[in-house]
């Protein structure tokens, strides 16, 4: 019988529970060696690292052990005896790993047996790891602006019902599951009419939230008639194309308006709680809009986004100080600067884009520090690391979440979007950022579900939410024409 891939490692597994099982009758000690990352490399001039993240395999120390000891049973003096309980045994493991094999959830209760290093009832596992982990699961939220919709500060699950339906719309009309998508826009219209009371009751100005529903769904009906058109047509012909097209700006239209709808639900004169401490840096205290132009280190030469070429790179991205206000306000701050204009990409290694490492001694920009973390040893206003963890009420500082003993809790805006934005910091100083940052080329194998080594470690302030396929063709030595601030500039609080 020739085995698939499925059915091989199902086999294996069966007989490697059986092989665990056989051992269990000796004193046996089982020993694994969980992946370590080291995040290493913030752009240094003078031989000091500084980092953003880079994997390394197993290292020193660094390696996480996970020791299991199993029983000790009385030897088995009669001989026979002692086989027919190993064979039992070998039978026993067998049928637990064919009902794994089979069932798709998981197995009874006797299946977390002290003899298996871990447990074959996978529920409760499974849940928990989606719970927990901010990239885990096996689909990962990867949508920059959905994204962003999930850190608004606000409490209303009816809202969030109708965004999680117009979001799956826009992913069945990319896999052209047309039929679902159509039933999602009748389900969205019935959300819109059966919670419209509920939303203005979250809202800062309910007739502003009432006029916003009569909108949206006044526009389901051009994404409705779109799908349709779609349906209608050939798989493949220009005429799909186009009424694909229009179904895409159709739900654009309305996830637009679905936008300002929550925003109106940040309660008024809401702020992201920030320790006194910090009260000598720049907050943002909301969002703002940067947007940057590119050109390429040589003059003539073009940006190449699958197979088509530009004569610059424009991006445009969404800094949020309701994730990171310290380090939102820090880079909006330096925006208005003008502090990266005509600066180089000092990176580029396919994993990160990196830049903000100013020309001369100083390793990030020289200016008045706080009196909590101060000045670097070039005169770098530096500021705290900032992580804000989904469910508390703000973000912690100066720490990791290893430190703070929750590794693996979800962030307020993770590292899971292509273009996800990251202070650099050195390794094994929290307060040592100043004004280098990176964008995330965000790779599923690099930051793998549930194992994402840069959440809680380095704060994400931010999503590019136009342009980011011009990340994978920026280099090192490309250079920034100009950084602006386009939108938000009134959320950014100066220090006192």
């Amino acid at each position: 019988m020739v085995l698939g891939k499925s059915d091989a490692s199902s086999a294996f597994l069966l007989l490697w529970i059986s092989v665990l099982a056989l051992s269990c009758s000796t004193d046996t000690t089982v020993t694994a060696f969980a992946p370590s990352f080291q995040v290493t490399q913030r752009i240094s001039k003078n031989g000091a690292t500084t980092t953003v993240p880079r994997m390394a395999a197993n290292s020193g120390d660094e390696e996480e052990r996970m020791t299991m000891v199993t029983e000790n049973p009385k030897p088995n003096q009669n001989g026979a005896n002692h086989w027919w309980a190993q064979g039992s045994k070998v039978l026993l493991s067998g049928f637990l790993a064919a009902s794994l094999w089979s069932m798709p959830v998981g197995v009874p209760d006797q299946a977390n047996h002290p003899c298996l290093p871990f447990s074959l009832s996978s529920t409760s596992t499974v849940a928990n790891a989606k719970e927990m982990a901010s990239a885990s699961g096996s689909r990962v939220n990867k949508d920059p602006d959905s994204l962003l919709r999930y850190a608004l500060p606000i409490k209303n699950k009816e809202v969030r019902k109708l965004q999680l339906t117009l979001e799956t719309i826009k992913l069945d009309i990319g896999t052209k599951r047309k039929s679902a998508a159509i039933e999602g826009v009748k389900k969205s219209a019935t959300l819109l009419r059966q919670d419209k009371e509920k939303y203005m009751a979250s809202c800062r100005d309910p007739k502003i939230c009432s006029d916003l529903v009569a909108s949206m769904l006044q526009d389901l009906d051009p994404l409705s008639a779109a799908l349709k058109d779609s349906m209608d047509s050939f798989q493949g012909s220009e005429q799909e194309r186009t009424a694909q097209d229009k179904a895409y700006e159709a739900q654009i239209k309305v996830v637009d308006k679905l936008n300002v709808l929550e925003e109106q639900m940040i309660p008024a004169g809401y702020k992201v709680p920030v320790p006194e401490e910090y009260s000598d840096l720049p907050q943002l205290q909301g969002r703002a809009t940067v947007k940057m132009l590119l050109k390429k280190a040589v003059s003539g030469d073009t940006f190449d986004v699958i197979g088509r070429t530009y004569p610059e790179a424009k991006l445009t991205m969404i800094i949020d100080g309701y994730a990171a206000p310290v380090t939102s306000g820090n880079f909006v701050d330096l925006v208005q600067k003008g502090f990266y204009n005509k600066m180089l990409i000092q990176r580029s290694d396919g994993f990160v884009v990196q830049t903000g490492n100013p020309d001369g001694e100083a390793e990030g920009y020289v200016g008045t520090g706080g009196k909590s973390v101060g000045n670097g040893p070039h005169g770098e206003r530096l500021i705290p690391l900032e992580i804000f963890v989904r469910g508390d009420a703000g973000p912690f500082y100066e720490t990791t979440i290893e430190d703070e003993g929750r590794g693996g809790q979800a962030m307020v805006l993770p590292f899971s979007s292509y273009g996800a934005m990251g202070w650099a910091r050195e390794e094994y100083d929290p307060n040592s950022g100043s004004s280098q940052f990176f964008w995330l080329l965000f790779d599923s194998d690099l930051t793998p579900a549930g194992k994402n080594v840069l959440d809680g470690r380095y704060p994400c302030f931010g999503y590019v939410v136009e342009g980011a396929e011009f990340l994978a063709d920026i280099k090192e030595g490309d250079l920034i024409v100009s950084a602006e601030v386009t939108d938000g500039l009134d959320n950014l609080v100066r220090p006192r």
